[in-house]
């Protein structure tokens, strides 16, 4: 493994497997979830992500814990004992507090590091959007951009990257508070499918209301085909809870409407965010034009 000037480090919610974060010399720090009052810390491993899901399909309930300032603090001081800059990237201030408890910590990290530097970005991303983001800026470090290089060209390209959802069941939406309970109920009974999408300010922000499951497959793809304008080597990360055909259904449209991308990526999603959003969230990710307003 080569070694590098500076670190890039994230947190468990980028939805990026294990082995990634191990081939590529990134650490992450873990966010931890509870299942049936059991604790656990998210390994990134694919095993453990499947078989959450599998207990939640059977009725077992999750809950997630942000990660407090003191965790942070001892997660960033391990990094800084190495003697390089920090660039860290966690998942957007919109739908976690656990930016502000990184932020803080980082403003402590600076004054016992005065001749380092730490940079904790607002990605305005989360999971696999987060993940493709790193993506980019760990190719960038590969390649021998300098630190100041990858976060001016991260900062510039944030908005760029796409983030596009649906749920199979509205109970979880209606316990995280994003449907009332009578959309919940009338969404399950008429099979009412949202459409959702991560927007310039990083907030989860519903597009539309379809009627099935494929109908909301296929408008997401339909959505593609007007912010994913330069497809041309650029690649595509499917994140999945426990929806494998989906995930596989979508991409093989992708890659028959898009013949020129590089890639076509199927991990299973990270369950921190599966936790809010349940078995069967659908999710897709691509470096495109504009974010849809």
């Amino acid at each position: 493994m080569a070694e590098h000037d500076y670190t890039i480090a994230t947190a468990s919610t980028a939805d990026l497997p294990a082995q990634f974060f191990a081939e590529h010399d990134v650490p992450f720090i873990s966010y931890s979830y509870t299942i049936d009052n059991e604790v656990f810390y998210d390994d990134c491993m694919e095993e453990s992500r499947e078989r959450v899901y599998k207990r939640m399909r059977k009725g077992a309930e999750l809950s997630t814990s942000m990660i407090n300032t003191y965790e942070y603090y001892e997660f960033f001081k391990k990094l800084m004992e190495q003697g390089k800059d920090v660039l860290y990237l966690d998942m957007t201030k919109q739908l976690s507090h656990s930016y502000v408890n990184a932020a803080e910590a980082a403003a402590q990290i600076r004054e016992e590091y005065p001749n380092q530097r730490f940079y904790v970005m607002d990605t305005l991303c989360v999971s696999g959007g987060l993940g493709l983001l790193l993506t980019y800026m760990v190719r960038l470090r590969d390649g021998g951009s300098s630190f100041d290089e990858v976060i001016d060209w991260a900062e510039k390209h944030k908005r760029n990257i796409m983030h596009w959802f649906t749920v199979d069941d509205l109970h979880y939406l209606k316990r995280s508070g994003r449907v009332s309970n009578s959309e919940a109920m009338v969404g399950s009974l008429l099979h009412v499918k949202p459409v959702l999408y991560v927007d310039d300010d990083g907030r989860l922000t519903l597009c539309s209301k379809v009627r099935g499951r494929k109908s909301a497959l296929l408008a997401i793809l339909d959505k593609m085909k007007t912010d994913f304008t330069e497809p041309d080597g650029q690649e595509v990360h499917i994140n999945h809870a426990d929806c494998i055909r989906d995930a596989e259904f979508v991409r093989d449209r992708v890659l028959e409407d898009f013949p020129s991308v590089s890639r076509v990526t199927i991990t299973n999603l990270g369950v921190v965010i599966g936790a809010h959003c349940g078995p069967g969230l659908f999710t897709i990710f691509y470096l495109g034009n504009k974010r849809f307003s």
